[in-house]
């Protein structure tokens, strides 16, 4: 793995975030753990990973929450302690932005040393309007100048818009708002080459970690999701609930 450590916050950390972007290969995708608090995003960083992205699904369950239901402050608050604690780039998902202006949504991102921000276009399981959306991404985009690396979530395949053209115009409207990432969650593995084709610029892909709700198990390894299109992949909720899944088993061995 590339080393592109800067201080968290620090001013350059979103242009290293871009330029992990700038792949050697497309068997080389950039891989983004995503931890959900301060000790496991030191063990990451110890294992040589050159930047994070943090899962609001995983911060969520750690916080005690279900999923989207965390308030604002208690993101941030989670995304800033992480932050602090290493010294590689931190791309934080803050959901749909809880409602936050967009130059207050910066400030709030910027504040907790986040170098970059994922952001959905569904609210409450509907879908949002592609070209509203567009239009309050290039104000993030905006708000933000280059000091964040705004990945932009596409959750068609999420609820049931199977036809990957979908995916393809909201991605280039999202592109065009100055996105500098679209991330088609759910999509099958097998419409990656179909994706990549039709989009400019960075394509984040969920991992296959087979635990349910985190992509599937598709059995692609990491490089081959590299070879289909993914530029960059992250794991959502997935290692969480692995790491949930070795405690357990250590709570019944001790029981």
């Amino acid at each position: 793995m590339s080393d592109g450590r800067s201080g968290p916050g620090s001013g350059g950390g979103a242009a290293v975030l871009r330029a992990l972007h700038r792949r050697p290969s497309p068997a080389d995708p950039l891989v983004l753990p995503g931890p959900w608090d301060a000790a496991g995003a030191r063990v990451l960083v110890e294992a040589g990973f050159p930047a994070l992205a943090t899962p609001s699904a995983a911060i969520a369950a750690s916080l005690g929450y279900e999923d989207g239901r965390t308030p604002a402050d208690e993101m941030f608050a989670a995304v800033a302690r992480i932050a602090r604690a290493v010294d590689v780039p931190v791309s934080a998902d803050v959901e749909g932005g809880y409602g936050l202006a967009p130059k207050e949504l910066v400030e709030r991102l910027l504040e907790a040393g986040a170098v970059g921000c994922n952001l959905e276009d569904s609210s409450h399981g509907v879908l949002k309007d592609p070209r509203r959306h567009a239009d309050w991404l290039a104000e993030v985009r905006s708000a933000a100048a280059d000091q964040l690396f705004v990945n932009a979530r596409i959750d068609t395949f999420l609820y049931g818009v199977t036809d990957p053209d979908r995916a393809i115009e909201r991605a280039a409207l999202y592109v065009a708002a100055g996105a500098d990432c679209v991330y088609p969650i759910g999509a099958p593995h097998a419409l990656l080459p179909l994706l990549r084709s039709g989009i400019q610029g960075p394509v984040n892909v969920l991992a296959p970690l087979g635990d349910g709700g985190d992509g599937g198990g598709e059995g692609l390894s990491l490089a081959e999701l590299g070879e289909r299109g993914a530029t960059r992949i992250t794991f959502g909720p997935g290692l969480q609930r692995r790491a949930n899944r070795a405690l357990r088993e250590i709570a019944e061995r001790l029981g």
